[in-house]
């Protein structure tokens, strides 16, 4: 799924040394507690010797404490300039890659968006027939609590809240009020989730609870709510519920909604690869030529660029860094593959490519995307969807 990154633009603005780390961050079991007690200093020496500024290299000490209070597995992010940390960002579950650690000339969001699936939202609602528990998270565990944003309870009337057989003109005013008021409450719940799709726009909505409240919930939903929403079939509300059950629906719903979102990402891309349509670019030497134009709408970065950058690419084995890297420039075009594209802008050095292409996006406001290796039609290691129609090919953009 595409993920929006503008949140991050003013990470670019500060010139000279950035540093970036990926690390665990548990407390981790009785015999690896004094592993996680060293693990901060030794990262301040590894940052040190990569030519971090003592303080840099001190800040990130500070700030990669093993954290409490968050079950194990869960890893870190920083990025850390000018003595401060910027990014601070705590990652339930297991690391996907190597621990990580660069300085260079800009911030490195690589590992960070391969970690977490930033700006991918998930709304989930416990309901029953008195209100609902609405959360809304971010990340690849977002029903975790690890990219929590936002909880709330809703809490209706409850006078009259449960039907009590009988018969008669009167008992059938009071199973009419009854259902009244399941029904103002749920509406209650329906209007606090469609304010969140609107605002937050999540790719899911997940439901759960008592199932006539899930249903009144969904009948009151708005057309846009309603066409992410799924359901769980368990009572997630009730005393005792085991909250896994929502846990593991709302990452089940992520998954599919991403699966699905990247199908029609690629098949957007095949159909202008076969139509020999100017709407995308394909190759590493299109993808800039639009991004220096700020055309692109969707970056897409293949595993061919993007596999696990701490996989022999360290700040502590410059040896096995990527061949391939890209100018990166201080102003409007923002990156080049030769001095001759700065058409002015003052050159601030290079960088491995993943992190100036991703870089590019973020100050275009380009959504970054990344897919299998050859997923991409042609084979090419970088594409994208364009804003508008560019112009003839470039030799050689492979």
């Amino acid at each position: 799924m595409a993920v929006a990154l503008s949140k991050y633009s003013k990470l670019f603005d500060g010139n000279g040394a950035w540093c970036t780390v990926l690390t665990d961050a548990g407390t981790g079991t009785v015999d690896s507690l004094q592993a996680a007690d060293a693990r901060p200093e030794r990262i301040r020496d590894d940052l040190l010797a990569a030519g971090a500024s003592k303080a840099d290299a001190e800040a990130v000490e500070q700030a990669v404490q093993p954290v409490e209070g968050v079950p194990n597995p869960v890893a870190r992010f920083l990025i850390a300039h000018d003595g401060r940390v910027e990014v601070d960002e705590v990652l339930p579950g297991e690391r996907v890659d190597n621990p990580y650690l660069n300085v260079g000339i800009i911030p490195d969001l690589l590992p960070l968006i391969r970690h977490a699936d930033l700006g991918v939202a998930a709304v989930a609602a416990s309901v029953d027939r008195t209100g609902a528990d609405i959360t809304l998270s971010y990340g690849r565990h977002a029903a975790g609590g690890g990219g929590k944003a936002f909880s709330e309870t809703t809490q209706g009337s409850t006078e009259n809240i449960k039907k009590v057989p009988g018969g008669g003109w009167a008992q059938g005013r009071f199973q009419h009020r009854t259902e009244e008021i399941w029904r103002r409450n749920t509406e209650e719940v329906a209007a606090e989730i469609d304010r969140l799709v609107e605002k937050e726009r999540p790719a899911v909505v997940v439901i759960g609870g008592d199932i006539r409240a899930r249903d009144l919930v969904l009948d009151q939903l708005s057309k846009r709510s309603r066409a992410i929403a799924t359901t769980v079939e368990t009572h997630t509300r009730a005393s005792g519920a085991d909250p896994e059950a929502m846990n593991t629906a709302v990452e089940k719903s992520l998954a599919e909604a991403q699966a699905r979102s990247q199908q029609q990402l690629l098949e957007k891309l095949s159909e202008e690869k076969g139509q020999n349509s100017a709407g995308a670019a394909f190759g590493v030497g299109r993808v800039v030529q639009a991004l220096q134009q700020a055309q692109v709408q969707t970056l897409v970065l293949s595993d061919q660029l993007t596999a696990d950058p701490g996989a022999g690419n360290t700040a502590t084995d410059p040896e096995s860094r990527p061949a391939r890297s890209m100018l990166v420039l201080g102003a409007s075009p923002w990156i080049a593959t030769a001095p001759e594209e700065a058409v002015g802008a003052d050159v601030l050095g290079e960088a491995p490519a993943p992190a100036a292409l991703i870089r590019a996006a973020v100050l275009t406001d380009a959504e970054v995307e990344f897919v299998p290796a050859a997923a991409i039609p042609g084979g090419a290691p970088a594409a994208a969807l364009l804003r508008w129609e560019t112009g003839p090919a470039v030799p050689g953009g492979q």
